[in-house]
């Protein structure tokens, strides 16, 4: 597994697992509780070796007057404030020091300040893990491609909306960068060669 420059690892929308099961009106292949401690195990290995780790949290009002087109497709209404559902889910836990961006649309550059943390940051490859792979890991990994930025999306610690949408939006997103799909034990293998 190749990284080139600074890496920066982006925890998207791991939300409601131990809180209530996830955002409700939102269609899941499943998986996630099996996902989230390796997801965790992750991050803090990110932190012991100084890679820094942003979260992204999907956030709308009750009313969904902000919510935009996504209610056009196939999914309900979500991720509302205040519902237990819309919380990071139970081990997900942003330190003072590190970033936690809200967003209100699919993309996580979209409207948000990401891109003024990721210069903070110096970054160059963003490691992606979370989901949805076929809505929020695709398009924020489109932005991030569209930024310049290098991708890696640890496919085994994302998931999408079935496995179908979630396999096409790797092959989408492979499409865009040859290297862009690596797995959780290669990440691992990296950072534990990163001094401490």
């Amino acid at each position: 597994m190749k990284i080139i420059g600074n890496p920066v690892l982006v925890v998207v929308d791991i939300q409601g697992i131990g809180k209530g099961g996830g955002s409700d009106g939102i269609p899941k292949m499943g998986g996630g509780e099996q996902r989230l401690p390796r997801v965790i195990n992750l991050v803090n290995t990110a932190r012991k070796r100084g890679v820094p780790v942003i979260f992204i949290q999907e956030v709308h009002k009750p009313s969904m007057i902000d919510i935009g087109r996504e209610l056009d497709g196939s999914e309900g209404p979500h991720c509302a404030e205040n519902d237990p559902r819309t919380e990071l889910a139970a081990g997900i836990d942003p330190q003072p020091e590190e970033f936690l961006i809200r967003k209100r649309r699919y993309s996580a550059f979209f409207g948000t300040e990401l891109e003024i943390v990721l210069k903070a940051y110096k970054a160059s490859t963003l490691l992606m893990v979370g989901g949805l792979t076929d809505v929020c890991i695709h398009y924020t990994a489109v932005d991030a491609h569209q930024h310049d930025y290098h991708l890696r999306v640890i496919t085994d610690l994302v998931g999408g909306s079935s496995r179908r949408a979630h396999d096409a939006a790797l092959e989408a997103i492979a499409y865009l960068q040859r290297d862009a799909l690596v797995t959780e034990d290669a990440v691992l293998k990296y950072m534990e060669s990163l001094p401490g």
